[in-house]
């Protein structure tokens, strides 16, 4: 079933497993040399962005440090994401290992196999698709090598997940098929927040720095509070009817899988933007980073 090969490295991320190893020690460093309060005992998931790593990397890194932390061997990471209207159909990668600058991640063809199975039964359109139908997505390479580095023995479930009723009941349906295989995982939903300017077509704060106010205090913080108090509901409403989540299906997949493996409640590790108040643009992204546990 082949290979599926990097389309964002040396672009999006750093192209080479050195320069990739480094930009990742970094984030570290900088991650330890802060004081950080913002925890929760035993992480099991996490929502991470999937901007350019000059922009959203150390948020990422901060997930995959947090889940990674402590915690007993994870066996499997299943990853949620892609850009997906809310009738699209749910896909599953479909194929021997996804590579990345520091190395290839082996597919979980096991799990794989079994979630389209368990998704039939529950009436979820899931469809498995090889690396060559499969789209190029950011959302989804742009966490490979923080897997790789964090997680070095890992293997990994891909999917691609709309903004519907299908998310939450795949979020279900992961932990149940892990717990049959006896697998230790961790679920990861990638999303970004609200994409603001004309670029976008999105602009109903006017610009500037009135704008990024309104997006930070008000529509980013409306999805983060939908993220913090779990509630799946209110996480596909908020992305679709005020833009403050690009991929809330993956985002709702990984609270749904997060609430099945007991987390309680999701705390916000931290918050950005690609807004520079220096030199302020029209157009701009902002990115959380969160972990789900007790």
């Amino acid at each position: 079933m082949g290979l599926k090969k990097m389309a964002f490295a040396g672009s999006w991320y750093p192209g080479s497993a050195d320069q990739c190893r480094s930009a990742l020690e970094r984030f570290n460093d900088d991650l330890r040399a802060e004081a950080d309060t913002k925890t929760l005992n035993n992480p099991v998931a996490g929502i991470v962005p999937h901007a350019g790593w000059i922009y959203s990397g150390k948020l990422a890194c901060r997930v995959f440090a947090a889940l990674a932390h402590g915690r007993r061997a994870v066996e499997s990471i299943v990853l949620f994401g892609v850009h997906m209207h809310a009738d699209s159909p749910s896909f599953v990668l479909d194929c021997t290992a996804v590579d990345t600058p520091l190395g290839a991640i082996e597919i979980d063809k096991a799990f794989t196999d079994r979630l389209v199975k368990q998704a039939a039964a529950a009436s979820v359109d899931l469809k498995q698709l090889t690396p060559a139908r499969f789209l190029e997505e950011n959302t989804l390479e742009l966490q490979y090598p923080f897997i790789k580095y964090f997680f070095p023995k890992a293997r990994i479930v891909v999917c691609a997940v709309p903004p519907s009723d299908a998310a939450q009941a795949l979020g279900i349906i992961v932990v149940e098929v892990a717990q049959e295989l006896d697998r230790s995982v961790a679920v990861v939903g990638s999303t970004d927040m609200t994409h603001y300017g004309p670029r976008f077509g999105f602009e109903p704060a006017g610009s500037g720095k009135a704008a990024f106010d309104w997006v930070a205090k008000e529509n980013d913080a409306a999805a983060i509070n939908a993220l913090t108090a779990m509630d799946e509901k209110q996480i596909i409403h908020q992305g679709l009817s005020r833009h403050n989540m690009c991929c809330a299906g993956a985002a709702c997949a990984a609270v749904a899988a997060a609430k099945k493996m007991g987390a309680v409640k999701g705390v916000c590790l931290d918050y950005a933007s690609s807004f520079d108040p220096l030199e302020p643009s029209s157009d701009f992204v902002g990115y959380c980073g969160m972990i789900f546990g007790a």
